[in-house]
């Protein structure tokens, strides 16, 4: 082949490529933040002030405070600990008689929700006012599995803003009235991370809510009207 005619053929072929690779590009811009869009004008009216919760008539079944990394010493990191506090708040205040800690403790070297739990207790709150979703595995599962597993209508959500939508979005897909408080009173290492990967999170779960395939986990229910030590899995839990 003539080497000019080569040339030709190449220069065409990556033309067609930009063209349709560019045009696939903006498609997919568009998709996702168009999402994005979209999880934040459906939960953003749900979101209210600590102060609006806390005076509002309506009560909720349970506070529902969302897993973060416990570190190795089993204390809350910041972020956790940051929603634990506003929960308990939220508790102390009466905007529910019932808090629903929700996390991971796939394996027996990590364990998110019997440190939320302790931590609770150690401000005051009973034992048998705290309910362990050992499965929460997800801000998905741990909502699928509130209404299903415990059995609620009503919830107050507790995590920070950027996470939030997509907490009350998923809360929404599964018929909750939800409302959601965020506990951001710092800038947390890694912030701009999380809410870059929270952007392709929110499409992800979009898609979760349409189809509701079921968590990892599930099991028999759990009363919220009777003892939250029902979830308890340690000889020492709520001692």
């Amino acid at each position: 082949m003539d080497m000019s005619i080569k040339n030709a053929y190449i220069i065409k072929k990556i033309k067609t490529f930009l063209k349709y690779g560019g045009s696939a590009a903006v498609i997919g811009a568009v998709v996702l933040f168009g999402t994005d869009h979209y999880v934040k004008m459906k939960a953003g009216s749900a979101i209210s002030s600590e102060e609006d919760v806390i005076h509002s008539e309506e009560k909720a079944d349970a506070i529902l405070v969302l897993g973060a990394q416990v570190k190795p010493d089993g204390k809350p990191c910041l972020m956790l600990k940051e929603r634990l506090d506003t929960g308990i708040r939220l508790y102390q205040e009466g905007a529910a008689d019932r808090i629903i800690m929700s996390g991971d403790h796939g394996s027996d070297d990590y364990d998110e929700v019997n440190a939320m739990k302790t931590y609770a207790i150690d401000q005051g709150v009973p034992s048998d006012c705290i309910f362990m979703d050992h499965a929460g595995f997800s801000t998905y599962e741990s909502m699928y599995r509130a209404k299903e597993i415990f059995q609620a209508e009503s919830l107050v959500v507790v995590t920070q803003e950027y996470h939030l939508y997509r907490a009350l979005y998923d809360a929404m897909a599964f018929g909750l009235d939800v409302r959601g408080v965020s506990c951001d009173t710092a800038v947390y290492e890694g912030d701009t991370y999380r809410k870059t990967r929270e952007v392709l999170a929110r499409m992800k779960d979009v898609g979760f809510t349409l189809v509701k395939p079921e968590p990892a986990l599930l099991g028999d229910t759990i009363s919220l009207t009777g003892s939250g030590d029902v979830t308890n899995d340690k000889s020492n839990a709520g001692s």
